[in-house]
């Protein structure tokens, strides 16, 4: 946890410190971080051995990692200079990055971070300490994300009655006429390109989280508005603020605009986008509206890139004036969000390369390695309009601010970044492939904290520990999309999909009325497995799952359930649920030791063959049947409880089992 910063709208506290550096992109300009840095103990010109990231032997395996390495480490508890921490939207930038990390590679270490962040602030009631809603500061709404998250994850009814304070603040938050968010109460009719980061993400993934369907439509009038309000129709170009009351000395007094085009308040509003897009409705009528709107702002920001070094200058048409200077934390949104945005379809392959090249130019000009830290400088600490001393939002304005190293904000974005561009390489490697989940044999509900019916265990949307989120994770990372079945499979419904998935087929215990496994069930699925498809079939041991049905289809493949309750695991003693994996294993190519605890073992016939047991149990076969491939488990054993880091010791391999059974898959639907 880091100690107060300031918003975009504020200044920098005077303990900043000031240096000149070598680069004269800067315009001598360049000033260390704030006090809460530390550079006399990570940057000390006796001791400090500095290696940009193109020298031999400097580039890291993950830059998104070794820049969250440094995040957690200067930024480890709440206090710094004696003054305490506070609740503001700088922390929720990186946490989001840190996020993206936990996702990537199941470490449970990222996780922890982000819920001990989080409960410095939110108290066992769920009151944000320093938070205060009557200031209806746009700004304040961001953590709710990390906060979110904490929800959707452990169900704790702390994370709840926090997220719930922020919604409040959404329905009570002033607005302009046309219906469009203040930015602050302090600045009246006011909307701000950055306020779209701030507060629709949220409020989207809040939205979904709770079915509040009809809140998509405010979702989008607000970037609906603010491109109408903001953007220059010549250049594409969106300048940082509106103030529709035209009061403001910044604004002109026939558009209500702000003078100028600053990056990062362009950056802030297209993460925003991206992320809303992310969770925004696939039928919802005004999801084509901001894809276009999308397509309309990688336009603008791909055509005022810098040819010579990728990046993307302060003050964004007007490359090469005096004091101007290419800027890191808007070099690092812009990728991220032409990266994202080419990852999940809405922008064309093309914009990947202006990515790139804007990934390549932020590590050769803003990372430094020194003293064993990973550090980004060239970040501009704060810019803002109006307020006191007034910002009157001119270009000598926006040169006068600080740049400063290791800025939350721009080590937030730049890990987020990262994260988006160290996922290119896999995506190609099931790209054009889906992965269907049958939510026919498996049809659990219950109710959530809203009293409506939802589906769980063992779904995609679900990330508490019963949970496939952490497995749909895997899978696009690859590149493989996924998709839910909800009625009973037929040819059709298998044709468009590559990868099948059953899990824990329903008793009457589980639900009213299950729907078993039949005969012509289980001939469409073997006939689509035999033209090429990839089955998985997950059980559970006796008593909680259908294993009399199921074993209609796994006969097909040589496998029989039996009804049996094996590998018990007394509360927390995982060792006794270990199986080890042979060396060789044909699908666990880089798994050693995985948890499989309270399942059916198999037995296993030609075509099937065994491929992890113990103690003489078959416990996971797979078989060539035709043209496909089937894996036959008697556990659920990959969701979220076991997958995701947060419970297992760190001998465990289940994400890594996770991956390669994604991977194994993947390459088998290559074969048929």
């Amino acid at each position: 946890m880091f100690q107060k910063m300031n918003s975009e709208k504020t200044n920098m506290p005077t303990s900043i410190q000031v240096f000149k550096t070598s680069f004269s992109m800067y315009s001598k300009r360049v000033v260390a971080g704030a006090a809460f840095l530390l550079l006399h103990v990570f940057v000390s010109a006796q001791s400090s051995k500095v290696k940009t990231v193109n020298s031999v032997n400097a580039i890291p395996k993950s830059y998104a990692a070794e820049m969250a390495k440094t995040v957690m480490t200067i930024w480890k508890d709440s206090l710094s200079n004696g003054r305490p921490a506070r609740w503001t939207y700088d922390q929720s930038v990186f946490l989001k990055g840190i996020e993206g990390l936990w996702r990537a590679t199941g470490d449970k270490k990222y996780f922890d971070y982000i819920q001990k962040s989080m409960d410095f602030f939110v108290d066992d009631n769920g009151k944000i300490r320093t938070y205060d809603a009557e200031d209806f500061n746009i700004d304040n709404v961001a953590s709710g994300r990390n906060v979110l998250l904490l929800y959707n994850v452990t169900g704790k009814e702390k994370y709840l009655n926090a997220v719930q304070t922020l919604r409040k603040q959404l329905l009570q938050q002033p607005r302009t006429n046309e219906g469009g968010f203040w930015h602050k109460k302090v600045y009246p009719y006011q909307m701000w390109l950055d306020g779209l980061y701030m507060g629709e993400p949220f409020y989207a993934e809040y939205a979904k989280t709770f079915h509040e369907d009809t809140a998509f439509n405010d979702i989008a009038r607000q970037f609906i508005l603010m491109e109408k309000n903001s953007v220059d129709k010549k250049t594409g170009l969106m300048y940082h603020g509106y103030d529709e009351s035209r009061q403001q000395k910044w604004a002109d007094k026939t558009t209500g605009r702000s003078p100028n085009f600053w990056a990062r308040a362009m950056g802030w509003y297209g993460m925003g986008l991206v992320d809303v897009l992310e969770v925004f409705p696939a039928g919802h009528s005004k999801r084509k509206e901001l894809i276009d709107i999308l397509n309309r702002y990688a336009n603008a920001v791909s055509k005022v890139q810098d040819l010579k070094t990728g990046l993307w200058w302060d003050i964004l048409d007007m490359p090469g004036k005096e004091k101007n200077y290419v800027e890191a934390s808007a070099s690092s949104m812009f990728v991220y969000a032409l990266a994202k945005g080419v990852r999940l379809g809405y922008l064309p392959q093309s914009y990947l390369a202006v990515a790139k090249k804007g990934y390549d130019g932020i590590l050769k000009t803003f990372i430094k390695e020194e003293n064993g830290l990973t550090n980004l400088y060239g970040t501009v600490s704060v810019s803002g309009l109006g307020g006191n001393p007034y910002r009157d939002g001119t270009y000598d304005y926006y040169m006068s601010e600080k740049v400063v190293v290791n800025d939350p904000k721009g080590v937030g974005a730049f890990i987020q970044a990262a994260n988006e561009m160290e996922m290119v390489p896999a995506l190609g490697y099931g790209k054009g492939k889906t992965v269907l989940l049958d939510y026919f044999f498996n049809n659990e509900w219950r109710k959530d904290a809203t009293g409506t019916n939802i589906r769980y265990h063992y779904t995609w949307d679900d990330r508490m520990n019963s949970g496939f989120a952490t497995l749909g994770d895997i899978y696009h990372g690859y590149g493989v999309q996924t998709k839910s079945l909800e009625t009973a499979p037929s040819a059709k419904d298998l044709k468009g999909a590559d990868i099948y998935i059953i899990v824990d087929p329903d008793t009457e215990k589980e639900t009213t009325k299950p729907n078993y496994m039949n005969d012509a069930y289980a001939n469409v699925i073997a006939d689509w497995v035999k033209s090429g498809g990839v089955l998985f079939i997950m059980a559970n041991d006796a008593g909680n799952a259908d294993l009399e049905h199921t074993n209609i289809l796994t006969s097909k493949f040589g496998v029989k359930l039996n009804e049996d309750n094996y590998n018990l695991v007394e509360g927390n003693k995982f060792e006794q649920g270990a199986v080890m994996v042979s060396a060789n294993n044909a699908v666990f190519k880089t798994a050693k030791k995985v948890y499989i605890k309270e399942l059916s073992t198999l037995q296993v016939n030609a075509p099937a063959t065994t491929i992890l047991s113990k103690e003489g149990k078959n416990i996971v076969a797979v078989a060539k049947y035709g043209k496909g491939s089937v894996f036959i488990v008697g556990d659920p054993w990959i969701y979220d409880e076991y997958a995701d880091g947060r419970k297992l010791p760190p001998d465990f391999d289940n994400f890594k089992a996770a991956q390669d059974m994604v991977k194994w898959a993947i390459d088998q639907t290559k074969k048929k």
